[in-house]
């Protein structure tokens, strides 16, 4: 059995060797030329894999942040959160305590956004916001983005914000194709990077309405994230280690191809899929709308959760998570995203194999 735990929820999740080695790099000043030069480097991979031809900010913090300082910075009006999960009902809960009129376009867990019910609350003319997050990890639901796209189209005075934290470089997220206004990521998912790192871009219809709000705060100010990317800079002290791990793991997407990083996602995916339906699981998001990144998988068999995550890690150095939220014990999770391979999920599917035989 081998010591190192190795992480099948879903985030944080592996870290590769390689991947640590490239933060080791010496530290440098973060207003200086050698920062610059680093910053620089990242862009035109970051634009490539965001489809999109502004730029991408890099916040020192989670994504929450980003997400909390899209409301400060787009919401003029009303803003209308989807919720159908954990991650976008806190949404729903941040842009009130952001003291912003809000209300939430809410779905039971486990189901897609719908862009019909999206259109329709749209067409009221009461917002001037959306939020929604892609992939729902809390339920491993993946709504139709391309199709919610089309209905954002439609309403040109309402900002689009987007949270792809467990959806980029999973799936194609095309921003500008989409017309998403702001499109935000973690480095602590798919990018198989520690936390800490939070990657957005910005239309320039989001920045335009942000020179709007007179209270969008300092920290997460798109306006002061574009005059220092203007300088190849960040507002505030970078996680300079994160973003010599950001550059390696981008170098590293390269050379797989992007396209391939899809297709490999997809295909470890369908290898948990099967693992599933041989045991006899149900899953908890609807066929056409699962995540690429993990699998939700419903407990419908009543399967003592805590004691096979427990044998998981005993027996075999590996976690899964045991659901999130109001589904926690009614759900399980597996990761297969960020650097997993054929090999490494036969190594999980095989020890839950070897873990529900003992149960």
């Amino acid at each position: 059995m081998s010591s190192k735990i190795k992480l099948y929820n879903p985030g944080p999740i592996n870290v590769s060797d390689e991947t640590y080695a490239a933060m080791a790099q010496p530290m440098i000043g973060h207003r200086g030329k050698d920062f610059q030069a680093l910053y620089a480097d990242c862009q035109p991979l970051l634009k490539k894999y965001f489809e999109t031809e502004n730029p991408v900010f890099l916040s020192t913090s989670s994504a929450w942040g980003v997400m909390e300082g899209a409301i400060r910075n787009l919401v003029g009006k009303k803003v209308l959160n989807c919720c159908c999960g954990a991650f976008s009902d806190k949404w729903f809960d941040v842009s009130k305590r952001c003291g912003k009129e809000a209300e939430a376009l809410s779905f039971e867990w486990g189901q897609p956004v719908d862009p019909a019910a999206l259109d329709a609350k749209l067409a009221t003319g009461e917002f001037d916001t959306v939020t929604l997050v892609h992939s729902e990890t809390s339920t491993g639901v993946l709504s139709d983005l391309e199709a919610i796209g089309a209905v954002l189209k439609k309403y040109p005075n309402v900002c689009s914000v987007v949270d792809t934290v467990s959806s980029f470089s999973t799936v194609p997220t095309p921003v500008d194709a989409l017309g998403i206004d702001v499109m935000l990521t973690g480095s602590q998912k798919a990018l198989a990077l520690p936390p800490g790192l939070a990657l957005f871009t910005c239309s320039e219809r989001a920045l335009s309405r942000a020179a709007e709000q007179t209270d969008r705060g300092y920290y997460f100010d798109f306006l002061e994230f574009k005059k220092n990317h203007d300088k190849d800079m960040t507002p505030s002290t970078p996680t300079i280690s994160l973003i010599y791990g950001l550059r390696a793991k981008l170098l590293e997407i390269e050379s797989e191809g992007i396209q391939q990083r899809y297709e490999r996602h997809a295909r470890l995916n369908a290898k948990v899929h099967a693992w599933v339906e041989k045991h006899g699981y149900a899953f908890f998001a609807p066929e056409g709308y699962r995540s690429k990144a993990l699998t939700c998988v419903a407990n419908n068999k009543e399967t003592d959760l805590p004691k096979l995550i427990q044998m998981l890690r005993d027996e075999h150095s590996l976690i899964i998570d045991g659901g999130y939220g109001k589904v926690k014990g009614k759900t399980f999770r597996i990761s297969n995203m960020g650097d997993e391979t054929d090999a490494s999920m036969e190594i999980v599917l095989n020890a839950l194999d070897d873990c529900l035989a003992k149960l």
